[in-house]
């Protein structure tokens, strides 16, 4: 996996957005019209968001690196890991659906295939070890992320993640003996130690969904 070469175009998209102010721009101009579920904090909102925006990106790497670490563990790198390189080639070569964008802005698009792609393997993971992959609880930012990207994209990006993962993982990847001893070791205090590492990130960062007054 090439996760330094992910980090360079996100550093990249960093410089850009402190030339051009591109994301700044698109959130001022959503942040009127945002859904009503969006919770943000009366002071500073755009400041919220745009936070917001740079480090559910900047996660990527470290979320990638994680997965494949504990799928090595697990004894299902073979499976996970191809998985978790069309997640990287989110980032080096997008999908046409993203393709010819630049900034931290338009990251933003492939950082959601990347956590929705997680989100999916996880959500696999847990069918057979009633455990996710990584305890990363990016539900709620997604469903933040997908607001900001807009309804009818973020449906288009979720088609990608939901193909991707459908052509490389089924129930059989997850039948082998060492999958089965793994599963011992998930009840382990390290287990739950290494959980809390890994807090909500839109709670983290102060934006949170709920109810529409």
């Amino acid at each position: 996996m090439n996760i330094a070469a992910v980090r360079e175009q996100i550093q990249q998209a960093h410089q850009h957005e402190g030339r051009t102010g591109q994301l700044a721009e698109r959130l001022a101009l959503q942040l009127p019209h945002l859904h009503p579920s969006i919770q943000l904090p009366e002071q500073d909102a755009q400041g919220t968001l745009t936070r917001f925006v740079r480090a559910y990106v900047e996660q990527v790497p470290e979320l990638l690196e994680a997965a494949h670490e504990v799928a090595r563990e697990a004894g299902i790198e073979s499976q996970i890991k191809p998985v978790l390189k069309i997640a990287e080639a989110y980032f080096l070569q997008p999908p046409k659906e993203v393709q010819e964008q630049v900034g931290l802005d338009c990251l933003l698009d492939e950082a959601y295939l990347a956590h929705r792609l997680v989100e999916e393997v996880n959500d696999l993971y847990i069918r057979h070890f009633q455990q996710p992959l990584i305890p990363v609880d990016t539900t709620v930012a997604n469903l933040i992320a997908h607001q900001l990207i807009g309804e009818a994209f973020a449906n288009q990006l979720d088609e990608v993640v939901h193909h991707s993962v459908d052509e490389m993982l089924d129930d059989d990847s997850f039948a082998s003996e060492s999958v089965e001893a793994y599963r011992e070791t998930l009840s382990s205090p390290a287990t739950g130690a290494a959980w809390k590492r890994w807090p909500c990130l839109s709670r983290q960062l102060g934006v949170e969904l709920g109810q529409p007054s």
